[in-house]
């Protein structure tokens, strides 16, 4: 058992938190990506709307993945490398690979409902978008290699993987991911061929998913992290439909304003990196013995609260600076309007998700469930809508 990294001071754990943010001032290659992608976008009247739906859901098994790494990591169920690891490591891998496929089949079919009332699609659609968000999804769980090794490498140079792991992949997830749905969206609209050749590369996950099935259903930890995970999913899929509306609804209101798409990705993975920091270091604390379950105890979580938000703040600024700066507009007048609407954004945003993220810890770990199953996955795609509803109040109060 290890508590390297648990017992940081506030600055200690301030420099680290900033450091691993920094990776999250990356999300604007994502924006600029997307500001620089509109066309094909607007070739669907859901392409963009399903956009945050494909970051929230990598983010959440990317979260999922890093939550339990950590946590297994401290406690010693899981080691510090890729061969010869523990069965717990090698089921967590493959429960991620079933939760993905299921959370891409979930968020179409709740993405059907809302893109009739909210987005101007109908059911002929669904194959379409079932079809991308698979393909682009499979694509994703690349990614997973190298969330497994950065938090390999973060527990073996004492750093706690629970404030790096998560805020480095999401940035790393936000980019690859963005590329991914980019390169699939052209390849879709690009006619037949393109399409008969996505629809072919998803039946790779599928059968991979009824192989992994078919070995491990009888396995009480997998089928306890596919229970629990998939209540949450399901919660994940409504959620990210949410801010694909809302995102919808900045685009409708700032629908030229390139700086925001830019900087759009980075906000919400800056947001849930704050949330991912509080709650991972909440549910390791819980798990050691260091923290009881009851909200008066978050008061002996402040240090973590307040350093993750300060950073962020800090990590706001800078993102408003080189977004305006990307698009060559950088002036006084410009940056003050961005500045007050991404501090507003912070505000409302990191006050709800540090409440959610610490409520979350503390409820689940009660129940006796773990903690790791739902903490970043819940909080990650719900900072994602809050952070979406924020910026949009935000630009409503600003002009």
């Amino acid at each position: 058992m290890s508590y390297a990294g648990i017992s940081k001071s506030f600055w200690g754990t301030f420099k680290e938190t900033s450091g691993a943010y920094a990776f999250g001032l990356g999300g604007l290659f994502a924006g600029f990506m997307v500001a620089s992608q509109l066309g094909v976008f607007r070739l669907s009247p859901w392409a963009i709307a399903l956009y945050p739906a494909i970051i929230s859901a990598k983010g959440v098994g990317s979260g999922l993945l890093s939550g339990r790494l950590s946590t297994g990591l401290h406690l010693g169920t899981v080691y510090p490398r890729f061969f010869g690891n523990t069965k717990s490591f090698y089921m967590l891998i493959e429960a991620l690979i079933v939760l993905t496929l299921a959370t891409s089949f979930t968020i179409c079919a709740i993405s059907l409902v809302f893109g009739q009332l909210f987005w101007g699609i109908t059911l002929t659609h669904f194959p379409a978008i079932l079809s991308v968000v698979v393909a682009t999804m499979a694509l994703g769980l690349l990614l997973s290699l190298i969330t497994v090794k950065v938090a390999f490498i973060s527990f073996e140079k004492g750093l706690d993987p629970d404030v790096v792991v998560y805020p480095v992949m999401s940035t790393v997830a936000d980019i690859f991911i963005t590329l991914c749905y980019i390169a699939v969206l052209n390849l879709f609209f690009a006619g037949a061929f393109g399409q008969w050749f996505i629809g072919l590369a998803c039946l790779v996950p599928v059968f991979l998913v009824l192989y992994i099935l078919s070995k491990n259903l009888h396995e009480v930890e997998f089928t306890k992290t596919i229970k629990e995970s998939m209540v949450t999913m399901l919660l994940v899929a409504f959620m990210v439909n949410v801010t694909g509306t809302l995102l919808n609804g900045i685009g409708n209101l700032v629908p030229d304003r390139e700086e925001i798409y830019t900087v759009y990705p980075a906000l919400i993975g800056m947001i849930g990196n704050v949330g991912s920091v509080v709650g991972s270091t909440a549910t390791t604390k819980l798990a050691l013995g260091l923290l009881t379950p009851s909200f008066s105890s978050m008061k002996r979580h402040t240090k973590n609260i307040f350093s993750s938000w300060t950073a962020s703040i800090i990590m706001f600024v800078v993102l408003a600076v080189l977004s305006l700066t990307v698009h060559g507009s950088f002036s006084l007048s410009p940056f003050s309007s961005l500045i007050f609407v991404l501090l507003i954004t912070n505000i409302l945003a990191v006050a709800a998700i540090v409440l959610l993220s610490y409520s979350i810890s503390i409820l689940t770990f009660k129940k006796g469930l773990d903690p790791d199953n739902f903490v970043i996955p819940i909080e990650s795609s719900f900072a994602d809508s809050v952070t979406s509803a924020a910026l949009l109040v935000a630009l409503i109060l600003i002009g």
